[in-house]
Parts: structure tokens; C-alpha cells; sequence
């Protein structure tokens, strides 16, 4: 496990798989520190998306040794976890008959929090003229809006994005960055992305994930887009 003193949340050992034949994590083990921003990357078929479903609670198929969050053993499902975490998944087909507005008081009513305000995300992620607008009818980028907006406006003490550029145009992509750099002050932030730029920006950590086991952990002074960019190469090489 990389070495985190007092982690927020502790992973060990953990192997996931979608059949018997198929591991796609094997012998994962992670720690998360309080306040700091983690950004996964790895070829396509890594890992990456299974590890934030099974932390999501969406995936069953895994075994692992031990989980603990804030100190205490948890499991993934657990009330009290899950309402301290929120997801931004890659792909989203859910509440499709909501509004943001309309999914927005859910979200909060669901976390037992008051609705605040969230003009400034709205007009940062230039989102004022589809407030009203079934998700349904939204574009690709204007769903994953809805997420985002959501998620940063409820300010978990532990927020995953997985794959969060996808979609965006590029004023909102430069926000979406701010954002990830800012959390900080709010919580733990994981996110996965395939696109090195959004990783050596945001990031006080990187994991170069490869065929469901951690390759390679990269150090604040040592994220380097250059030795990242050498590790997958090698990974392609194989």
C-alpha cells in the first residue's frame, strides 16, 4: 500500500473480477489522505473504472481483506459511507426525466443537506441556459455538467470523477481544473482520466494503474508528464 499516515480511506488487498476468468483488479491495495487530490491513469483496460464502481458501491464481484474509512472498517454499501461520498461516473443514463434543478434538491434531500447556492458553478461550467431542460434532452457534455455541478456544489468528504473532461468544451474543461486543484479545502478527491494534461495539472498524486495492480506512484515534485507519459509507454510496450 503507498504510504499515507492516518489514511482517510484504506483499501487492502482487494481482487475484482466480472467472471472467474476475467480479474480485472488483482492484489489492489490503496490509501486515500484527508484532503488531497489523487488522479489515476492507465491504458485502456486497466482498471481504472472498476475501482471507482466497486469504491461507488455498484460493483459485488470483488473480495478484499480490509476497508477502512476515517479510521473505522466499513463496507462499500454502507450508509454512513455512502453518504459521505458522491460519484461522477463517465457515463450517466440516470434521471433522464429530471432537471438539474429537479436533481439537484434530490441529491441534497437525499444527503439531508440545504440546497445552496450555486450560481457561480452554474455560470462557470456556462450552464444558465439549460437549468430547466430535461437531462434527457441534454447533450453529452451539458449531462455531465449536471453531475459535476452537483457534485461540487455538495462538497463530499470524498468525491470520485471518472473520466470528467469527456465532453466538456474547453472554458468549461479549464474550470472543471480550478475545481479539482480547489478541493482541497473541501475533502479527498479520485479521479480517473485518460488525458495527461488534467492529471500533472490537478493532481498531488498520481497512480499509473496497469493491468489492475498499481504500477507506479508518482509524489507531488515528481509528477512529471514526461515520466508518466515513459511508464504507460513501457506498459504498451509489454
Amino acid at each position: 500500500m503507498n504510504a499515507v499516515n492516518n489514511p482517510l480511506l484504506a483499501i487492502q488487498n482487494l481482487q475484482a473480477y466480472y467472471t472467474q476468468e476475467k480479474t480485472v483488479l488483482s492484489g489492489l491495495s490503496l490509501a486515500l489522505a484527508d484532503h488531497e487530490t489523487v488522479g489515476l491513469i492507465g491504458l485502456n483496460g486497466a482498471g481504472k473504472t472498476t475501482l471507482i464502481k466497486i469504491l461507488s458501491g455498484l460493483l459485488s464481484t470483488f473480495q478484499v481483506d480490509d476497508i477502512c474509512f476515517d479510521g473505522q472498517p466499513v463496507h462499500f454499501r454502507d450508509k454512513a459511507f455512502k453518504t459521505c461520498r458522491y460519484t461522477v461516473f463517465a457515463e450517466d443514463n440516470s434521471f433522464q426525466y429530471f432537471t438539474f434543478w429537479e436533481y439537484l434538491s434530490y441529491v441534497f434531500a437525499a444527503y439531508g443537506q440545504k440546497l445552496p447556492d450555486v450560481s457561480e458553478l452554474i455560470q462557470g461550467f456556462h450552464f444558465e441556459e439549460h437549468t430547466n431542460t430535461l437531462l434527457k434532452d441534454l447533450s453529452t457534455g451539458n449531462q455531465k455538467k449536471v453531475f459535476l455541478i452537483t457534485a461540487f456544489a455538495l462538497k463530499p468528504k470524498l468525491l470520485f470523477l471518472d473520466e470528467p473532461v469527456n465532453g466538456l468544451d474547453f472554458q468549461s474543461t479549464e474550470y472543471l481544473y480550478r475545481q479539482i486543484s480547489d478541493y482541497h479545502s473541501c475533502g479527498t478527491l479520485m479521479f480517473s482520466s485518460h488525458i495527461l494534461e488534467s492529471i500533472t495539472l490537478t493532481s498531488d498524486r498520481v497512480i499509473v494503474l496497469e493491468n489492475g495492480r498499481i504500477r507506479q506512484t508518482f509524489e507531488k515534485e515528481q509528477i512529471n508528464a514526461a515520466d508518466i507519459r515513459e511508464v504507460l509507454r513501457y506498459e504498451n510496450d509489454i
